[in-house]
């Protein structure tokens, strides 16, 4: 029987009692969490810790052992047009015979129907998206021919021109360069100032103290969570980490 009443509306994400499991190998073990509305949260962790399957399963693309998600109070189900989601870049067919404004048109089907053509005012929107990236001088240009950071801004492109509160992002820094990591940094802060939530997987530790606000530390579990100035310490560090790359972290750039 389907439970669609609110359940902790108070929060953008909300996971509770959460399992996933890879055959006999737990992914994610009993993952509590809550991210507050109009935060920008890192998710970091060690490569293995969970990160994305965490990720894909809040958004339904993974089903779990037990335990339930609720953005905003509701199943993901409800939640049509109201999540932008950008996946990792690599899981992407870049090959796919498309042009860069095709892609960014692709975010406004939820509204409008994948049976109707985009308007002018639609390819309008798709235009004032690429031109937030600074990519509206590409959006001819077929996707396979952009580089990696020209596809990556691409996609976000896609998420936000749905025009969604809550924004999910699979390690969007991941391989860019730094012009482009700044460009994205840019416009996720703006977004946040607007009253968004963004929820971003994160690889770069010594980072996380300069774009971020909120924390989730995890390592198959939650380790810490909340604010940046009270989580991101020594000691979390040491436990979603280990001892070693706790003190690279430390020793990386504080702003």
């Amino acid at each position: 029987m389907r439970d669609d009443s609110l359940h902790e509306p108070q929060f953008a994400l909300h996971v509770e009692d959460l399992t996933v499991s890879y055959g006999a190998d737990p992914v994610l073990w009993d993952i509590d969490l809550d991210i507050p509305p109009g935060v920008m949260a890192a998710i970091v962790g060690p490569n293995g810790s969970g990160k994305s399957t965490l990720l894909k399963t809040a958004l339904g693309l993974v089903r779990p052992v037990a335990g339930h998600v609720r953005f905003l109070g509701r199943p993901v189900r409800q939640m049509r047009g109201q999540i932008g989601y950008v996946p990792q870049r690599h899981s992407v067919d870049w090959d796919f015979p498309t042009t860069a404004r095709d892609v960014v048109e692709m975010g406004l089907y939820g509204k409008i129907g994948w049976f109707r053509r985009p308007t002018a005012a639609d390819r309008a929107r798709a235009m004032d998206a690429l031109r937030e990236l600074g990519m509206q001088d590409y959006a001819g240009r077929h996707i396979s021919q952009l580089s990696g950071g020209q596809q990556q801004r691409v996609f976000i492109a896609r998420a936000l021109v749905q025009d969604a509160p809550i924004l999910i992002l699979d390690e969007p820094m991941a391989g860019v360069d730094a012009t482009t990591e700044a460009v994205i940094i840019d416009l996720l802060h703006r977004l946040r100032a607007q009253g968004r939530t963004i929820i971003v997987v994160h690889h770069d530790l010594s980072t996380v103290q300069s774009y971020f606000d909120w924390l989730v530390m995890m390592n198959v579990r939650v380790i810490a969570q909340g604010p940046v100035a009270q989580t991101y310490t020594p000691e979390n560090l040491r436990a979603t980490y280990g001892r070693h790359l706790a003190m690279i972290a430390q020793a990386g750039p504080q702003e």
